[in-house]
């Protein structure tokens, strides 16, 4: 109970340190800074769908960006063809969760390793990939929206649902990507704490204990790579609203491993992780991208690297591990202080810490 409390309590400051940055962050940077985090953000959104279904399901997905590139397409052709941006908005998430929940059938149902699903994921990605690469012929299109090839097709400016007439563009985007982004993290909490989200991390733990309890592991899995896709599909509609353009380079390697680089660097089975990564390599990138010296993906691959070696669990499950284990002795040290028994204390705050350590991870 305790626990739950301490978890409800952290919830409820994270929720109004994102209302606070959501009313005062976007009318104090400066432009280039606020074009540089309406570029992240889906990044991060696309790295918080990765963490999701890898984290608390653990599927490992390769091909991520295979659902992030289906969202931005579908949002500009149904709103180069419908002039609605918002049920465009709405057509790109539900496709995306549709192609995950069709590829997840053949997968979960047809009973394929993890070391084939991430092999499969990728595969799609590359051909959707490839596939989009050959579209710059007039007869490529659908409807009036012409698919470019290479150079893509426009991504329309999202509008005031209430107000066609005003576009969001410049610090109101930047309003509704963090807002989205906010959003999106707290229903993948809400998810994460469900009875349909404690099944899933059963099933990730023990799948042949979770079946012999009467659930059905492919169905779970399913549902959970679902909401996945429609997530990355999402993240996809704010990155082609970034840059006003949806071109094939969103399936392309880079964010696929971006989005894997963002889950091992936050954590794997946190939710804050790859958002705090995001905006970490985010900061990274401003920092060195007016220079020559060094090379961004160099130093991406390295800072890879030494989290694999030096911090497996990931930023975020190390933090928690030193807080609590740091909060452990002081609880020690106070008891001994107080003429209690050092050893009771000890053990009492060990299990204590143990368990708030589980919980984290």
């Amino acid at each position: 109970m305790t626990r739950d409390r301490g978890e409800d309590a952290r919830l409820i400051a994270l929720a109004v340190l994102a209302i606070a940055a959501l009313l005062i962050l976007p009318g104090t940077l400066d432009f280039s800074t606020a074009y540089g985090l309406i570029s992240a953000i889906p990044m991060a959104l696309l790295g918080l769908s990765l963490g999701l279904i890898w984290g608390y399901g653990g599927i490992l997905c390769f091909g991520q960006t295979a659902f992030f590139g289906i969202g931005a397409y579908a949002y500009a052709v149904w709103a180069v063809n419908f002039g609605d941006t918002t049920g465009a908005v709405v057509c790109a998430i539900v496709l995306g969760a549709a192609f995950a929940a069709a590829l997840g059938y053949f997968i979960f149902y047809g009973r394929v390793s993890d070391v084939y699903l991430g092999a499969i994921t990728l595969v799609v990605t590359l051909v959707l990939l490839q596939v989009m690469r050959r579209t710059s012929g007039p007869e490529y299109k659908i409807g009036d929206a012409l698919l470019g090839g290479f150079n893509g097709t426009g991504a329309p400016p999202m509008r005031v649902p209430w107000d066609t007439g005003t576009m969001l563009i410049g610090p109101p985007l930047l309003y509704v990507s963090l807002g989205a982004l906010i959003v999106c993290y707290f229903v993948c909490v809400a998810i994460t704490r469900s009875h349909f989200g404690r099944v899933c991390v059963a099933i990730r733990e023990n799948e042949t204990r979770a079946e012999l309890l009467g659930y059905d592991a492919r169905l779970y899995k399913l549902g959970l790579f679902a909401i996945g896709g429609g997530l990355a599909a999402l993240a996809g509609v704010l990155s082609g609203l970034a840059v006003t353009r949806v071109t094939p380079e969103l399936f392309n390697l880079k964010n696929a491993a971006t989005a894997i680089i963002l889950v091992i660097v936050g954590g794997r089975g946190t939710l804050i992780g790859p958002v705090i990564a995001a905006f970490g390599i985010f900061y990274l990138q401003k920092s060195l991208g007016s220079q020559q010296t060094v090379n961004l993906d160099l130093v991406l691959g390295a800072l890879l690297i030494g989290f694999v070696l030096l911090l497996p669990q990931g930023l975020v499950p190390a933090v928690m591990t030193l807080v609590l284990r740091r909060s452990g002795r002081r609880r020690d040290f106070k008891a001994t202080r107080r003429g209690r028994r050092p050893g009771r204390a000890a053990t009492r705050t060990g299990r204590g810490v143990d368990r708030d350590l589980q919980a984290a991870e």
